[in-house]
């Protein structure tokens, strides 16, 4: 049906806390997705499908086609860079900060430094900006340890609670952006099929309006 619609999601808080949104436009998954190890759903609206995939795969799925729209942080958008995409709505969930986090009480050395993250091009970017130099090295996960064990002098992480980075003798060092999820939407789609993707664009942004009104 050349009307249909992907909805590109990742599980955990994100798809948590977008599904009321969705709800609130008419749309509800029809099987339990935590009981479930599907990864497309059918929804309640017949020509609306759900797609659960890894959240740092959403704007390339969104970008190329595979999805006319797509839930994902800000964070991720910044490291992808967002081509292709329209970005109309901030959602207001799953909120956090990216930061530059090191040795509790300790000062970074001066002159060139090395940083782990996984957000490598993100990194790269705000370094040069602040007319640093840096040594990026990726990982994928346990950033934490990087410090502890000499592989880095500081790392760019999601922080949220900050109880991680202090149970490893880290801390919090400079704030590089204010997180939150965005929808984002194919461009193509946008245009040809707008008579359907519009109308669920303006009932998730009454939802968050609402959820703002009530905070």
């Amino acid at each position: 049906m050349t009307d249909s619609i992907t909805i590109a999601l990742s599980k955990g808080r994100i798809l948590d806390e977008t599904l009321p949104l969705l709800a609130e436009a008419g749309i509800e998954l029809l099987d339990d997705v935590k009981k479930s190890r599907k990864l497309v759903f059918p929804t309640t609206d017949p020509d609306v499908r759900v797609l659960v995939i890894r959240a740092t795969d959403v704007p390339t799925y969104v970008q190329y086609g595979g999805a006319d729209l797509g839930v994902t942080g800000k964070d991720v958008l910044m490291e992808h860079g967002g081509e292709g995409l329209y970005e109309p709505l901030d959602l207001h969930i799953a909120r956090c900060r990216l930061m530059t986090a090191g040795p509790k009480g300790q000062h970074p050395p001066g002159g060139r430094i090395r940083v782990a993250t996984k957000f490598v091009n993100l990194a790269r970017r705000y370094y040069a900006e602040q007319g640093r130099q840096a040594d990026i090295i990726k990982l994928y996960g346990a950033m934490e340890l990087a410090p502890i064990l000499g592989l880095a002098d500081e790392i760019v992480d999601i922080v949220d609670t900050g109880n991680t980075l202090r149970a490893n003798g880290l801390e919090p060092r400079d704030l590089i952006e204010h997180i939150s999820s965005r929808l984002v939407v194919n461009r193509a789609s946008m245009k040809m099929k707008h008579g359907r993707i519009n109308p669920i664009i303006e009932k998730m942004a009454a939802a968050v309006r609402k959820r703002q009104a009530e905070a």
